[in-house]
């Protein structure tokens, strides 16, 4: 039961909130952004703690943090461990509110675990739930009206968390928002169909304030508008940072514009790519994608310097037991400096789930309450081969795309001596065969904490 704190208690009480980032295994120890963006979002009277499950694992049997409410913030991939430890803590009596991409595809579930849930963007909401916590009636449901105008996006308060748990990196989101219709992706659903731009001068504020030399954007798509990406990427030569970032293929086919971005510091691109096939293209709806174009693209990228992370998926209707070698090649002659291969997911929210939903191919309809999600893929019933072909073709590409002979073949010998280039790719590329050897191969459940260079701290 809930303790039933008096309003007279909580007006003159400090609030003790604790914000939570839960993990799964293979998350990478990348700051995260949106619950600094929370952390902004809350009145300075309340005392604010941080705890990141991946750094340090939460023991749900042992003793919690002593606080009045906690907030969590989850993806559906970490929707199970959310709603673990948000149990944990409402058994202690405290409450739990419940935000992210996950429960705003899902808030009746989530509610089924939490006390409240933040749907959608909370720069409107999350001021009002904490004063409707302080008076003692806290909502159910806290839905703001339409999206955040860009120039509210509040400045992230990144010293809720140790710089030294993560990557030497900071995190900035200039845009939100994307015009895409890829029938497989969640961001529309959360963040709109439009993009909205922060202030260049606030963006480039917080881009000097920051300590690390490299800065991941946490855009969906960095070069998305053109004209805004353009005013950015001008900003940025002067402050000489290197940046990395996810962008899509229809801002990447101007070498003007490729240029301006190896000038303004940038060393590497997340890509989806999906497919090599334009059946899949135009079935799924990435319509900005064209696989005709693609090696014409990344050979102009890898001629800047820039290097590639891709990334494809297998299991769309119109792959046959073929797709796997054929996609491979393809990634090996492109040499990518990396590539994750994905089984499709059915997300929540999204028109790809609804449709395998309703023509009866999914396997489960809440794939994500199992306790190990990765072992049961694929959730759905794939058209042109089985389940088990489907996943055993997964396992192939990640070895031969990792497998020596691929490494070297891959290595790019004639672009620029880049620093990814030059001194990374090889033990990247070598972590990664470890990597596909214990985790895809061998099924092995890991962890950033047995990685070498991380001890597992106390909580």
């Amino acid at each position: 039961m809930l303790h039933k704190v008096t309003e007279a208690e909580k007006m003159t009480k400090r609030i003790r909130l604790e914000l939570i980032t839960p993990a799964v295994e293979d998350n990478a120890p990348i700051p995260n952004l949106s619950l600094a963006t929370v952390a902004a979002l809350t009145p300075p009277e309340v005392q604010i703690s941080f705890s990141d499950d991946l750094i340090n694992p939460i023991d749900l049997n042992g003793a919690l943090k002593a606080v009045d409410l906690v907030g969590i913030s989850c993806s559906t991939k970490t929707a199970r461990r959310a709603y673990e430890i948000a149990q944990a803590y409402r058994k202690r009596g405290i409450p739990v509110v419940l935000g992210g991409i996950h429960p705003t595809a899902m808030p009746e579930e989530a509610l089924e675990h939490c006390d409240a849930v933040v749907i959608g963007e909370a720069e409107e909401s999350w001021p009002r739930l904490i004063e409707d916590f302080r008076k003692g009636s806290l909502e159910k449901i806290y839905r703001q009206e339409g999206f955040t105008p860009p120039e509210e996006i509040p400045l992230a308060r990144r010293e809720i968390y140790r710089a030294k748990d993560y990557f030497p990196l900071d995190s900035v989101q200039a845009t939100r928002g994307c015009p895409h219709l890829c029938d497989f992706c969640s961001v529309r659903r959360f963040f709109g169909g439009t993009y909205r731009y922060r202030p260049l001068d606030a963006v480039m504020a917080e881009v000097r304030s920051l300590r690390h030399k490299v800065i991941m954007f946490a855009d969906d798509n960095i070069v998305g508008h053109p004209r805004y990406s353009q005013q950015l990427l001008e900003a940025l030569v002067p402050v000489r940072k290197w940046w990395v970032g996810q962008a899509s293929l229809a801002g990447l086919d101007n070498e003007e514009k490729i240029r301006l971005m190896a000038k303004s510091g940038c060393k590497g691109l997340l890509i989806g790519f999906e497919s090599i096939s334009e059946e899949n293209i135009k079935s799924s709806r990435k319509y900005q994608n064209r696989p005709a174009d693609y090696l014409k693209i990344i050979r102009t990228l890898h001629r800047h310097g820039i290097a590639i992370w891709a990334s494809f998926m297998f299991g769309l209707d119109h792959d046959d037991k073929g797709i796997f070698e054929r996609t491979v090649r393809f990634a090996i002659e492109a040499k990518f400096f990396s590539v994750v291969f994905a089984i499709l997911i059915p997300y929540p929210g999204t028109d790809l789930y609804e449709r395998l939903k309703n023509e009866g191919r999914l396997t489960d309809e809440r794939w994500w309450l199992l306790e190990d999600q990765e072992a049961h893929a694929p959730h759905f019933h794939p058209r042109g081969m089985t389940r088990e072909e489907l996943r055993q073709g997964w396992k192939w590409a990640w070895q031969e795309y990792y497998s020596y002979t691929a490494i070297l073949k891959r290595f790019q010998w004639e672009y620029p001596p880049t620093l990814l280039n030059k001194a990374i790719y090889f033990p990247f590329n070598l972590f990664q065969r470890r990597f596909v050897h214990k985790k895809v191969l061998g099924g092995e459940r890991l962890g950033w904490t047995k990685v070498p260079w991380r001890k597992r701290t106390a909580q």
